[in-house]
């Protein structure tokens, strides 16, 4: 056996996923199953699932079915999603091995080769304003490469499924309502390949300068402001020299309309309003929170 600890729920999970006394036995099974080279197993920054450096590759272990949360649908969602990105030439860790190891638990793994850089969100610390700029056109250079129609390869309902919804139930009542009723009154726009968490954790600049993308997991099809809601809020915080380089010489009512829109609809949409907007209790209408976000840009 390879894997000894015991997983029966999420919070168990949690306690080990990234433990490396843990994960050294399965990780090692894994390097040597696909003839990757054995070293010692350093941390990386935690996402869902358990991940980490080893040499010049990372290895990523999926929560197995025992967690509470299967994730198989995760790892079919990355190496598509990775394989697709890869091969339109945007930026992203090579996929070197992937399947399953059948153990105490059934686990699935992803093994890609390891970008040497630092995160977007660590980086935009030492940015001058100019090098901002340059920084968010070239992720919108990205973006519009993927944000293109693709062929379904995954199940996920961006507007209906009940489990993206939950974040939002600590909201005052008459906004959820209101929330519900503005969904179902969405246009049926064209739907494409979006990210889904293009957060400052999965985009790397390398020491050469370029942006990667990584962590594909969240990966779906929807209207193309799903993504780049969550880009202005969640990667940007609304900094106006970022939103800049990535809209251009945009219009605030119709950049504000893109964040409402998307982040009423994002699966973590509810977080982020509380983390970069204002409190769940401070907002009673759809329009309330319109106008926050205007005053963010």
């Amino acid at each position: 056996m390879l894997f000894c600890e015991k997983i029966e729920n999420w919070h168990d999970w949690g306690n080990l996923y990234q433990s490396i006394s843990a994960f050294k036995p399965l990780i090692e099974y894994i390097l040597k199953e696909n003839s990757l080279p054995i070293t010692e197993s350093e941390h990386l920054t935690p996402g869902t699932n358990a991940v980490f450096k080893v040499g010049g590759y990372v290895v990523k272990i999926f929560a197995p079915s025992e967690s509470g949360f299967d994730q198989t649908s995760d790892l079919r969602t990355e190496i598509y999603t990775a394989k697709r990105a890869y091969s339109l030439g945007v930026n992203t860790p090579q996929i070197v091995a992937d399947g399953f190891v059948e153990d105490k638990y059934r686990f699935a793994y992803i093994v890609t080769k390891y970008i040497s850089g630092i995160e977007f969100s660590k980086a935009l610390a030492d940015m001058s304003d100019s090098e901002k700029l340059v920084a968010a056109h070239r992720l919108r250079e990205l973006t519009d490469k993927l944000n293109k129609p693709c062929e379904p390869f995954n199940d996920i309902d961006y507007l209906h499924d009940p489990e993206r919804s939950k974040r939002w139930e600590c909201y005052p009542a008459e906004f959820l309502a209101e929330r519900a009723a503005y969904i179902d009154d969405l246009p049926s726009d064209e739907v494409v390949f979006v990210h889904g968490d293009l957060c400052g954790d999965n985009i790397m600049i390398s020491s050469d300068g370029e942006l990667y993308l990584i962590d594909f997991a969240d990966a779906l099809l929807a209207p193309v402001w799903y993504e780049h809601a969550h880009i202005a809020a969640e990667l940007f915080d609304f900094d106006k020299i970022l939103l800049r380089g990535y809209f251009g010489d945009y219009d605030k009512n119709q950049l504000a309309d893109i964040c409402l829109k998307g982040l009423l609809i994002h699966d973590f949409g509810a977080d982020i309003v509380k983390q970069h907007i204002c409190d769940a209790d401070e907002l009673h209408s759809i329009d309330e929170l319109r106008q926050r976000i205007l005053e963010h840009i």
